[in-house]
């Protein structure tokens, strides 16, 4: 099992799909509310992405179709690339989700998807130099099929559960719209 820890610890048991989300640097607020006392770490995973969903300030720069482009081709060329298996996928405004099977170490992989994408997306934006992602990213790796099923959904349903689209295949950054 590969392990490492930066301010949350990341376990990545071989053969063992992941679920990761990243977010854009600034993009939680200051003042953000804790999840409830004694939530699971679910919980207080879907508290805190659900306030990003909410978010109508801060960087918000995915919503630009040429930074999720950016992001999309990073995440396809990876795939394409057999750095992994990408099985669903998710851009919002400020955060990313995706579920995949890595093949190369996955702190590599998700380290050159980042890396990459904030070079292309500040050149963009017209803010080169300046930091793009955050640079921790939740991950949790799947424990069975079930669960597997559960996060995908999850996923792909996060812009209905945003009130952003009413069908999660009329997301038009989502594997429910665009399979890789």
């Amino acid at each position: 099992m590969t392990y490492y820890r930066r301010r949350l610890p990341h376990w990545f048991p071989p053969g063992k799909d992941v679920f990761i989300t990243w977010r854009l640097r600034g993009s939680l607020p200051r003042q953000v509310p804790p999840p409830q006392t004694k939530a699971s770490p679910g919980a207080a995973f879907v508290h805190y992405d659900r306030i990003l969903d909410r978010a109508h300030a801060g960087p918000l720069w995915l919503k630009d179709p040429r930074v999720a482009e950016c992001v999309l081709a990073a995440l396809s060329e990876a795939h394409c690339r057999q750095k992994c298996q990408l099985a669903a996928y998710v851009l919002m405004a400020n955060h990313v989700h995706v579920l995949l099977a890595p093949i190369e170490p996955l702190e590599t992989l998700i380290q050159q998807i980042k890396g990459a994408t904030a070079r292309r997306a500040n050149v963009i934006l017209s803010r080169t130099g300046r930091r793009f992602w955050q640079d921790e990213s939740f991950d949790h790796w799947v424990r069975n099929p079930a669960e597997w099923q559960k996060i995908k959904s999850y996923i792909e349903g996060n812009p209905v559960t945003a009130g952003l689209v009413s069908r999660p295949e009329d997301w038009p950054w989502s594997s429910a719209s665009r399979p890789i």
